[in-house]
């Protein structure tokens, strides 16, 4: 899909990585040791390598909603 959208699109993806890399740097100036930040609702992760991951926003439970459970279904046969 990325791809798609860089050569069929004419999306610019580097620019958008180089965007959010300048983000993520301007928010973390400072802290040397943090190891991510939240920007717009979602967290990048920075890796040992400095490699940034976002972790998308999806990802969690939403609060105040408990989990669902099933039944419980045991096969003792």
């Amino acid at each position: 899909m990325l791809r798609y959208l860089e050569r069929v699109e004419g999306m610019d993806v580097e620019g958008v990585r180089r965007d959010i890399g300048r983000r993520v740097d301007a928010a973390l100036a400072g802290a040397e040791r943090a190891s991510g930040v939240t920007l717009g609702g979602f967290s990048y992760r920075i890796g040992e390598s400095g490699i940034v991951s976002t972790v998308r926003r999806a990802s969690r439970p939403e609060r105040g909603r408990p989990k669902r459970r099933g039944p419980r279904v045991r096969d003792d046969d």
